[in-house]
């Protein structure tokens, strides 16, 4: 099985992605969604976030990806980098989403990155912005950061152009659209919520009047 569909399978399975066309999710950035995904939920399964932990590696080697340190943002990224860490016996490090106000007021927390090759992880990209914020932190405590891989990301255009930008490859575990792939499979969507779910994902911030319109 690829870990596109295992990791899709994962989250399916521990009910990390909801539908709610009627009461659609806010995200930080202003967008209105559909349907979510919370991979906060991950630690509370270890089976299957083990089969995640798992996935990493698998696409760390398939890409060979070069690191020396690991890096999660706060919060989400944590647990997963922390864990990432440990199974590889690779350092991880977490970056604060702002700096502290006291102390040495460093964004990234847990020893010196300066001059090293760090990995970021991230549990879910939607615009990009956050992970990016964090791309930039670790790069101005000295970090080289070509790669950032996430668990699973919408795959907006805007996402994949500015990390194009900032000169990061990003790779994630699995698609939305393998995700609904799974999730019809499974019954968990029906036809109907698979489709409003693509409209979204082809054109998300027209959704919202689009749906005004059909209503």
């Amino acid at each position: 099985m690829s870990v596109q569909v295992e990791v899709a399978g994962v989250l399916l399975e521990i009910g990390a992605v909801g539908f709610s066309p009627h009461e659609p999710i806010t995200f930080k950035s202003g967008l209105k969604s559909p349907v979510y995904v919370d991979n906060r939920r991950l630690p509370f399964w270890p089976a299957q976030w083990r089969k995640v932990i798992d996935g990493f590696r698998r696409v760390i080697e398939e890409h060979q990806i070069a690191f020396d340190v690991l890096a999660g943002i706060e919060t989400g990224g944590i647990p997963h980098s922390a864990a990432l860490g440990y199974a590889m016996q690779k350092p991880s490090v977490f970056v604060r989403k702002a700096a502290k106000a006291h102390g040495t007021q460093s964004r990234v927390e847990g020893g010196s990155i300066i001059g090293r090759r760090v990995l970021l992880i991230e549990d879910l990209v939607t615009t990009g912005g956050s992970s990016l914020s964090g791309v930039m932190a670790l790069r101005d405590e000295g970090a080289v950061v070509e790669d950032c891989l996430c668990i699973s990301s919408y795959g907006f255009a805007e996402a994949g152009q500015a990390f194009q930008a900032a000169e990061v490859r990003l790779h994630s575990l699995t698609s939305f659209v393998v995700i609904l792939d799974e999730a019809l499979r499974r019954g968990t969507f029906d036809a109907t919520a698979k489709a409003i779910v693509e409209d979204w994902l082809r054109d998300p911030y027209g959704w919202v009047a689009r749906q005004a319109l059909a209503g």
